[in-house]
């Protein structure tokens, strides 16, 4: 898609999901865009796209509609890094699948200002990061931990887990691998403090218990 052209001035350049949510953007709105439709042509840059569709359940306010959506794609992302996939493998069913143009068009309009400013950010950088095996496989170990904790029913967690994972699929589309390396050591970090959390709170449910009996 041609960027469109400013007398007075030159644009700033555009992200890839920018442009590419502007192209989907485009035509009837109740139509249904298929995973297989997305993906395309996209070649690696499609875990990105993936990823990025995979998560919309999570920034939806519905009680376990992340879980039981967005969690197991993740999941099924993650382990595709780890296993070296050079594109997306999908399953007939979830190929044939996907959000409706107008929901699409919907969220793009309501992440068009963190979009904005993220586009002046996020760029190719230190692109051994983003493209090497043992980076992919890296990134897919956590992606897949945060599809699991996106899938688990805790409460006010769905949109720290989709914004992480938003950022993986941006650092994805745009091979940045200054923001994986971020991502890395913030998304260790989120899962460390889920697990001490977690292990606190079934220590004291097991005290209570233990009183109860």
């Amino acid at each position: 898609m041609a960027r469109p052209t400013d007398p007075a001035g030159p644009t700033p350049a555009r992200s890839g999901l920018t442009r590419l949510l502007d192209g989907f953007a485009q035509g009837d709105p109740d139509e249904l865009l298929t995973l297989d439709h997305l993906l395309g042509d996209l070649g690696r840059s499609a875990f990105g796209m993936f990823l990025f569709v995979s998560i919309l359940p999570g920034f939806i306010p519905v009680p376990g509609a992340a879980g039981v959506v967005a969690g197991p794609l993740v999941v099924l992302i993650g382990l595709q890094l780890i296993a070296g996939l050079s594109r997306p493998w999908l399953p007939r069913f979830v190929g044939r699948r996907g959000p409706r143009r107008s929901t699409l068009n919907r969220f793009r309009q309501r992440i068009a200002p963190w979009l904005g400013r993220l586009e002046h950010l996020v760029r190719p950088r230190l692109q051994g990061l983003a493209g090497n095996r043992a980076a992919n496989a890296l990134t897919g170990l956590l992606m897949a931990v945060l599809g699991v904790l996106l899938a688990l029913p805790i409460p006010m967690t769905n949109y720290v887990f989709a914004g992480l994972l938003l950022l993986f699929a941006l650092a994805l589309l745009e091979r940045d691998g200054a923001l994986l390396l971020c991502l890395w050591l913030v998304s260790a970090t989120t899962i460390g403090v889920m697990a001490v959390v977690s292990g606190e709170l079934a220590a004291l449910v097991g005290q209570w218990i233990d009183r109860l009996g």
